[in-house]
């Protein structure tokens, strides 16, 4: 038995998606921890090209059964969205792959509402919300006013608990925010839409992955975001409303008693953020697109464009402390391809001495980058399979960001297909 976890090291959007889609060939089952359907992983196969916001990267594998843990922001109309668009496409999603778990709390109609109502009113000093109502969901569900996906079962139970909930929904609505109330029509209306849809996929799923653990399966658990978009550890407030490190898997899949064999910290070889907040390396300009449009970085939920710059070894090297990765997979190589220069910060210049350490986040405003320069390789590598088939300065620039790192690059990806990894 073996139970791995797939992580983000930065501010997500580093390619955990791929990689789990490629791992899984190992595993038995893929568990979503945290999260909702606010990022995205993008995974090209056999199928086609997807970008997967709630169901796990593991839906692609036969005989792969995902999970969806009581940690997650469970949105009904998404979920069902994702999965009707792989069905169409030849992608199997039933209640034998995919089991959602009965603890798992639904993102309700009006969170979507309070989110955009909540940024509006921040004005020009929002969070950069996606709008998918992930912050007043947990807001909620650490209230205790939300509903568990095992209450659609009991239809009694249901009703008055939504009538409950609605009473004090409305006051927020309307007292905080001028908007017009919910009914309890449209709400009923709602829940039995959604609610007789996703039913059949709810069950007890500690109960299966306890079952899992005993008959040695292997577990691997995704995550969504990375570190420095953590609730208690990231770059707050400008973080995620969960905890995306690799320490809350075993709560939020629902197998408490996991101890997790290895940690997979996934670390794009540059750096990108989707959302608000300090970016300490962030490019501007010309050189800012060139990478963009180098790397489509755009977001896969939102579209946004992505804030881009050169890799950030000091966040980098937190995030993976934070994650407690026992090995890096370096994805996007082959974007830097076009440079004839790579440059890559090293430091922080902060109060007028440079730093290794990560700062508190309200420090981070005025930390200035220091910079190193590696001689680019500028050849096409996206058909490299093998680590000495790679040009002397691509090898140089993982073999530095490794050393820097203190942990071993095991997983080198040079595009986005599933067999454009070179294994080191």
């Amino acid at each position: 038995m073996s139970n791995c976890a797939i992580v983000g090291i930065n501010w997500g959007d580093e390619g955990k998606g791929r990689m789990v889609d490629l791992l899984t060939e190992g595993y038995d089952v893929v568990v979503r921890y945290q999260g909702g359907g606010n990022a995205g992983h993008t995974v090209i196969n056999e199928y086609g090209k997807f970008a997967l916001h709630l169901l796990p990267s593991g839906v692609f594998r036969k005989g792969v059964v995902n999970i969806l843990g009581n940690g997650v922001a469970l949105d009904p109309e998404n979920l069902r969205t994702e999965a009707e668009d792989l069905l169409r496409r030849g992608v199997p999603v039933t209640p034998e792959n995919l089991k959602v778990s009965d603890r798992v709390s639904l993102l309700l109609p009006w969170h979507r509402e309070l989110d955009a109502l909540e940024e509006r009113r921040l004005a020009d000093k929002q969070y950069g919300s996606t709008l998918q109502g992930i912050a007043p969901f947990y807001s909620d569900k650490f209230q205790k006013k939300t509903v568990m996906a095992g209450e659609l079962f009991y239809p009694d139970y249901l009703r008055a608990h939504l009538a409950a909930l609605l009473e004090w929904k409305n006051l927020t609505l309307t007292q905080v925010y001028g908007a017009p109330p919910c009914s309890m029509d449209d709400l009923l209306a709602w829940a039995e839409e959604y609610g007789s849809w996703l039913r059949p996929f709810v069950c007890d799923t500690g109960a299966f992955l306890r079952q899992a653990q005993a008959e040695g399966k292997n577990i691997l658990f995704e995550a969504q975001l990375g570190a420095l978009r953590d609730l208690d550890y990231g770059i707050y407030p400008y973080t995620t409303s969960s905890n995306a490190i690799a320490a809350y898997a075993p709560v939020g899949s629902g197998l408490p008693s996991a101890k997790l064999d290895e940690i997979v910290g996934v670390v794009k070889a540059y750096s990108t953020c989707v959302g608000e907040g300090p970016f300490v390396c962030e490019w501007s300009g010309p050189e800012a697109e060139a990478l963009r449009e180098a790397g489509g970085e755009y977001g896969a939920k939102t579209g946004r464009a992505r804030r881009v710059g050169p890799l950030d070894i000091v966040a980098t090297r937190y995030g993976v402390q934070t994650q407690a990765a026992t090995c890096v997979a370096l994805t996007k190589l082959d974007v830097l391809s076009y440079m004839d220069r790579i440059p890559v910060c090293v430091r922080y210049r902060l109060d007028g001495r440079e730093t290794d350490d990560f700062p508190f986040p309200a420090a981070l405003y005025d930390a200035e980058p220091v910079l190193a320069y590696f001689e680019g390789w500028q050849c096409d590598i996206s058909g490299v399979r093998h680590w000495d088939d790679l040009p002397r300065a691509a090898r140089d620039y993982v073999t530095f960001i490794e050393e820097q790192l203190g942990c071993p690059i095991r997983y080198v990806s040079v595009g986005p297909e599933r067999e454009s990894i070179i294994l080191r």
